[in-house]
């Protein structure tokens, strides 16, 4: 029965995970009739997305917030491929993100796991697997990036072991045929080339070309980046169970502080009330004799005239107990290290690809705000392209303006993020070498130190100073 699933449009291109997961959905909606049943369920998948790309964003702490309150409420196409047409690409994405946050966490098989998943929906997860692998080499090393890739291919296998016990071959071709045609009419990028051009396999052969060449240029700058990212997290292990052992001593110390001052105040206290009992005549009356208007006339009087003689306007506030010190540094910005490679390799396969269909943008949606506020431009700038490509996604059917708005808008874009790369590659860089120098300084100073120590030790001694002599 899987293996002779068709719908509407032709025969099953989904991989294993797909069959599964609406399948579910088929018997959860009463056979598919139920269809408001269905909306809620993707409304939970759009609601949970979007818990899981915050999450990111709040450790990066890359973007304003606001930019992403106007892009969960602005994005008319988002909510309707979320909650009207109820496409596997949310699906696929909900997972991917999963196991970003998993990987951020240092969840490393869990995180595999996910992803794997995330690619059994829809092979477009694919995209983030050049980024995934140089994550892995740099955080784990060969031999474990070995087992956590033999992990994600197991998890394949065991999720199509019915396809693939009967017809391999099949499977594979179909579900992971990166040699499909799509149909000229839904295309959104290329709508301004000829039919005949779109479907051409010379093409699509350059489009393939483009995006290994922009891999490659790139995959220098990624790297540098998730070690810079390792390197952090080394730190951070080194670092912080130092912080709690100096926070935990601190609360010590200030535990200790407040017992000793509650001690002594109350020592003190009760000496107050020993000595006022001592002095308390025995014939004092109960009822204390108020003041007359004069003599409290005369106080205020007597009271202003000693504050403008001394300069003090009231008296001087008590001084309040110390805080206790807490010792803590936030390393959760390091995440920009590894999300800006994660989202600008699918970024750059997007821009490659042959086509893009509308359902396509949930591919990149989330990572959009991130990637522009990754540039040197201006808040104009940054809001136009986001525009741009929202414009191009909501023109239904597509333009030939539509589809060149789409393209300049990505262009500027990869442009602008690859600016903004080297800027930061540059600056580590010149940091490198400024502590290179600082440390041949550091060398020539102590060696100086040496030579002059040698010769006070030379002159010090009395045999060498009679030789001299």
């Amino acid at each position: 029965m899987l293996l002779n699933t068709k719908c509407d449009t032709g025969p099953l291109v989904y991989p294993a995970a797909f069959v599964y997961i609406y399948s579910a959905l088929y018997y959860l909606t009463a056979h598919g009739s139920n269809v408001r049943l269905a909306q809620y369920i993707y409304t939970g998948v759009y609601l949970l997305q979007m818990c899981l790309a915050l999450r990111l964003y709040a450790k990066s702490r890359k973007v304003p917030p606001y930019l992403l309150v106007l892009s969960a409420f602005t994005s008319y196409r988002i909510h309707s491929i979320y909650v009207l047409r109820l496409f596997n690409d949310p699906v696929a994405v909900l997972l991917l993100y999963a196991s970003l946050n998993l990987f951020m966490d240092s969840r490393w098989i869990w995180g595999s796991i996910f992803y794997s998943l995330a690619v059994g929906v829809k092979m477009n997860i694919l995209l983030f697997a050049p980024a995934l692998l140089l994550f892995y080499l740099a955080n784990l090393g060969v031999l474990l990036t070995i087992v956590h890739l033999f992990i994600c291919g197991l998890i394949q296998v065991v999720i199509a072991y019915p396809f693939l016990r009967t017809h391999p071959v099949e499977y594979l071709t179909g579900s992971f045929d990166l040699g499909r045609i799509f149909e000229h009419k839904w295309t959104v990028n290329y709508r301004f080339l000829s039919r005949e051009l779109f479907e051409q396999r010379e093409f699509h052969l350059a489009l393939l070309g483009l995006h290994l060449l922009l891999l490659l240029a790139f995959a220098k700058y990624t790297w540098t980046f998730f070690k810079s990212y390792v390197n952090l997290r080394e730190v951070q292990q080194f670092i912080l169970p130092q912080l709690m052992v100096k926070n935990r001593e601190e609360k010590e110390l200030a535990k200790a502080a407040k017992k000793k001052s509650h001690h002594k105040s109350k020592s003190r206290k009760s000496q107050l009330q020993e000595q006022a009992q001592e002095l308390e005549p025995d014939n004092m009356e109960e009822d204390e004799e108020e003041l007359t208007a004069e003599q409290k006339s005369f106080l205020k009087s007597f009271e202003k005239g000693l504050q403008n003689a001394t300069g003090q306007k009231r008296p001087p506030a008590p001084v309040k107990e110390s805080k206790r010190k807490h010792y803590d540094i936030s390393f959760e910005h390091c995440t920009q290290l590894a999300l800006l490679p994660f989202f600008l390799c699918n970024f750059i396969g997007v821009v490659c690809a042959r086509s893009l269909h509308y359902q396509f943008y949930v591919w990149y949606f989330h990572s959009l705000p991130y990637l522009v506020w990754s540039t040197p431009y201006s808040v104009g700038v940054r809001f136009l392209i986001l525009g741009g490509i929202e414009y191009s996604f909501n023109t239904f059917p597509s333009t030939n303006f539509s589809s060149i708005v789409l393209h300049v808008s990505h262009l500027v874009l990869l442009v602008g993020v690859a600016r903004h790369i080297r800027h930061i590659i540059k600056l580590n860089a010149l940091v490198k070498q400024k502590r290179h120098l600082e440390q041949q300084q550091q060398m020539e100073r102590e060696k100086e130190q040496e030579k002059q120590k040698q010769i006070y030790l030379t002159y010090d001694d009395p045999k060498i100073t009679k030789k001299l002599q």
